[in-house]
């Protein structure tokens, strides 16, 4: 499998317009399907955009806090479903954590395997089309109807591995 770009970004990538590019992605998915980007929608993905690592909900509000009123858990919460609906989040489950999407190349039936460091706590996103179709297919042959398959692996990304 060969990735159109890294898991991890560099750390010296261009971090505004990787978050810019990231929110004119998610304007473009709301406009495409008819929904409503709203402020606080894009407030919580600005937050989770911030940094590469996943954050909790109430992490979240923390951010926010920042720069608004701290809003009310419920609709962060909301804002979140939202997101992930809409393939703009996913939820970390091994860290009860939400990342902003960086691959947008993947759809629902896509398995997407999420690269957490266990050192500076980046977590990368690739997805694989071959790995997705044999594990729908085994899914499918006992029945089930697969939607999203989520896969965690933890280690140490490139750029703690050079530091080593």
């Amino acid at each position: 499998m060969s990735l159109a770009k890294p898991a991890f970004p560099a750390p010296d990538h261009d971090h505004g317009r990787c978050t810019a590019d990231a929110l004119a992605h998610a304007e473009v998915v709301c406009e495409q399907r008819a929904q409503k980007f709203t402020p606080i929608r894009r407030q919580v993905l600005g937050a989770l955009l911030a940094s590469h690592r996943p954050l909790g909900a109430y992490e979240i509000i923390d951010e926010l806090a920042k720069s608004m009123a701290r809003p009310a858990p419920i609709t962060v919460y909301r804002a979140l479903d939202f997101l992930m609906a809409n393939g703009l989040v996913h939820r970390i489950e091994s860290r009860n954590a939400y990342l902003a999407c960086a691959a947008h190349d993947h759809d629902s039936t896509s398995a997407v395997a999420f690269l957490i460091c266990e050192r500076c706590g980046l977590v990368g996103e690739i997805s694989s089309a071959s790995f997705a179709k044999d594990l729908n297919a085994a899914a499918r042959s006992s029945g089930f109807a697969p939607k999203l398959s989520v896969v965690e692996i933890t280690g140490v990304c490139t750029h703690c591995q050079k530091m080593s």
